[in-house]
């Protein structure tokens, strides 16, 4: 049986798995993976360091690059793969900002946003990874970015926060939410197999609850 979704998104917070889902899954599928390149970001470290003062560079850097990459990737089809799966959603640009970015800056960012996302398909299918901010920190830790390091329980908090507000008012397409504190995609291959077997299915748009068990 085939998957009946030709663009897959993933999402969650900092450190939930995004990037292993997406090469383990992709991989299985035999679909184009499109991961987001947020080391090129040169205003990130700055950022960690002193959020309030290079706000708006990060995020407006990560939103052209993003839509750089999406317009690109998106709109050329591959002859050779059935499907695409990136490690995010374009609307996470909206919703970091959000988080990070006060009055004016703010309501600038929202319309350059709204003007580049109008040009973007949305995913047919999101996969939202949820973690537990404990998780999310150890996660953090363990993959010992030097940058990240100086990032809170608090932001990550925020994050979670922004991300279940946002989910529980979509109604463009399905969100296949997982519980997935604890879970190591590159470790424990079975959990992405039933993922991909979920992903078989078809399902109504709105949240999705999905548990998997080791």
């Amino acid at each position: 049986m085939s998957i009946p979704y030709q663009y897959i998104a993933i999402e969650g917070n900092i450190g939930s798995g995004k990037t292993s889902l997406c090469d383990r899954l992709s991989k299985s599928l035999g679909y184009r993976q499109i991961l987001e390149q947020f080391e090129d970001n040169p205003f990130l470290p700055e950022f960690y360091q002193n959020p309030t003062r290079y706000a708006f560079a990060v995020e407006l850097f990560f939103m052209t690059e993003r839509h750089k990459q999406l317009t690109s990737e998106v709109s050329t089809p591959s002859l050779f793969q059935p499907g695409i799966i990136a490690d995010y959603f374009f609307l996470k640009t909206l919703l970091f900002a959000q988080i990070n970015l006060d009055g004016h800056e703010y309501r600038l960012f929202q319309r350059i946003f709204e003007a580049l996302s109008d040009q973007l398909p949305k995913p047919e299918i999101l996969i939202y990874l949820h973690s537990t901010v404990p998780q999310c920190l150890l996660n953090i830790q363990k993959r010992n970015r030097s940058y990240e390091l100086e990032i809170q329980a608090s932001y990550l908090q925020n994050i979670q926060n922004q991300y279940l507000t946002y989910l529980n008012s979509v109604l463009d397409f399905p969100v296949l939410m997982i519980e997935a504190s604890g879970f190591d995609f590159i470790l424990q291959p079975q959990l992405v197999e039933q993922i991909k077997e979920k992903l078989m299915d078809t399902y109504s748009k709105g949240v999705h609850h999905l548990k998997f068990s080791l």
